[in-house]
């Protein structure tokens, strides 16, 4: 007599392939992010020795990168209320930063002003 095998054997390999392609993207999502937030360790010159940028200094960089206007490029879809949910302003905001702005004609690429 034969017995039959169960099926739920599969399910560890095929959870394990799962678990390592999760594991693949988010690695390779972010070290192909433009993000310099994302980068752990950026290499400076320093009197012609090379050393690694300090926490304080990684700080007061994007601190300065911080005061530039911020901008968000409208995608297909995206209403001036989705907009403001993705970015955390509220919609009033929006509207006082951008005066000239038309809710009913946004066009995809278009960029709208996130800060002054």
């Amino acid at each position: 007599m034969r017995t039959r095998r169960n099926p739920l054997r599969w399910l560890a390999p095929l959870a394990l392939v799962a678990c390592a392609f999760a594991v693949y993207s988010v690695v390779n999502a972010s070290l192909g992010s433009d993000d310099p937030a994302a980068t752990r360790s950026t290499a400076t010159k320093s009197s012609g020795a090379e050393r690694t940028r300090t926490v304080s200094e990684r700080s007061k960089a994007s601190k300065r990168r911080s005061r530039r206007a911020r901008t968000y490029t409208v995608k297909s879809g995206d209403t001036l209320s989705s907009i403001a949910v993705k970015t955390g302003l509220s919609l009033e905001r929006i509207q006082q930063l951008n005066p000239k702005l038309d809710s009913n004609s946004l066009q995809t690429g278009q960029r709208v002003k996130l800060s002054p």
